[in-house]
């Protein structure tokens, strides 16, 4: 099966926020993406694991970042 988890970066707090509608509990924050992709890496099989899910296959990310233009 696989599992989408987006990435959100949240300007207010400076920080990445990775979240999944496919893994549910899977809420984790990181000011860096790569180390934020790494920390979900880990988690997300043991929360697949927990929530007694589908042997996960795959993981797929999506990233958003929206930048403030000011004119």
């Amino acid at each position: 099966m696989e599992y989408k988890v987006n990435f959100t970066w949240d300007d207010e707090a400076s920080v990445w926020i990775a979240q999944s509608d496919d893994i549910p509990g899977l809420v984790l924050e990181g000011g860096s993406l790569d180390a934020l992709i790494e920390r979900v890496r880990f988690a997300a099989p043991e929360l697949i694991e927990l929530n007694k899910s589908p042997t996960i296959n795959s993981l797929c990310f999506t990233v958003e970042r929206h930048e403030k233009v000011f004119a």
